[in-house]
């Protein structure tokens, strides 16, 4: 098989997915205007949440299509470390001085994301502990009553915005599978690098947007709050849809460790006088060329942590 065709289809959804986003941001802040929606509430769930689409969309996907779940969840953690390492660098650098945050971002969001992180991590263990596959070490299968489990968390963080509102695409997939079968490379490495970054470009282009207009909160909040629906919906649609689907224990702990890493950098920097300077963006940007670097290693078998 040619790489030509592939190559086209993947640009031409990513020249859908930009488009896409352009409409999105600007929808998204009609409805917030109207409504009096804080600018946490607006980036962390109306444009985090359209957004977000394209990973739901791979997600399912490449599950109930294709029967990969596995570049299922590496386009979502790779998405989320890009998202949380490369999106707020590049908004940083693209906005007028600094990029400023507040405490209900570094605190209430930034946190919330890390039980989501963690709450991941407990439902792929529930997968492995009680649902082990006959022969495959570290592998179980994830059902759909597990998949509710972080489903249900997403509702509790709905309404935690709600709360304080009160008081204040199948060609990506298909040409990623078709890299895989031209070039041999695994289907993770695709996932965590090619379709997270073009799935990521949403919530790019709303992030730099924002930041351009002075608006870091929403820039922000946009980025945690894709990343609370990647992990909490994206993820387990397509279990839900498919029914139940394998999970390997030894490739999803390395990945999320890395995410948790990404995670913990970010609200470091973030945290630090509450807003994101242009040294602390290049770090960010740094610190995701490292974490490219080391899925460079893994698809060479030069590194051997993703089992």
């Amino acid at each position: 098989m040619s790489l030509a065709w592939p190559v086209l289809v993947a640009v031409v959804s990513t020249a859908v997915i930009w488009k896409g986003s352009v409409w999105l941001e600007d929808v998204a802040e009609k409805l917030a205007a109207y409504y009096g929606v804080p600018a946490v509430v607006q980036g962390a769930v109306i444009a985090a949440v359209g957004s977000s689409f394209p990973e739901l969309s791979s997600t399912v996907i490449a599950t109930f299509v294709h029967g990969d779940f596995e570049l299922g969840v590496a386009a979502i953690i790779g998405s989320a470390v890009f998202n949380i390492l490369v999106i707020p660098g590049l908004a940083a650098l693209a906005g007028t001085g600094v990029l400023q945050s507040n405490r209900s971002v570094v605190f209430k969001e930034t946190q919330f994301y890390m039980v989501a992180v963690a709450t991941t991590l407990v439902t792929f263990s529930f997968a492995v502990i009680y649902y082990p596959l006959p022969g495959e070490e570290l592998s179980g299968n994830l059902t759909r009553p597990l998949a509710l489990i972080p489903v249900a968390l997403y509702g509790l963080y709905v309404f935690l915005q709600y709360l304080d509102a009160r008081d204040m695409a199948e060609g990506l997939v298909s040409a990623v599978l078709a890299f895989e079968e031209v070039l041999g490379v695994p289907s993770f490495f695709w996932g965590l690098t090619v379709v997270a970054v073009v799935t990521s470009l949403p919530d790019t282009f709303v992030s730099v947007r924002s930041a351009q207009k002075g608006e870091g909160v929403t820039s922000l909040a946009n980025v945690l709050g894709s990343n609370v629906f990647d992990l909490l919906v994206a993820l387990p649609a397509g279990v839900l849809v498919a029914g139940a689907t394998a999970v390997n224990f030894g490739v999803a702990v390395p990945m999320t460790a890395a995410l948790v890493a990404a995670t913990v950098l970010f609200f470091a920097v973030a945290r630090t006088d509450l807003e994101l300077t242009d040294t602390e963006a290049y770090g960010l940007l740094a610190a995701y060329a490292a974490f490219v670097g080391w899925l460079v290693l893994e698809a060479v078998s030069a590194t051997n942590f993703l089992a």
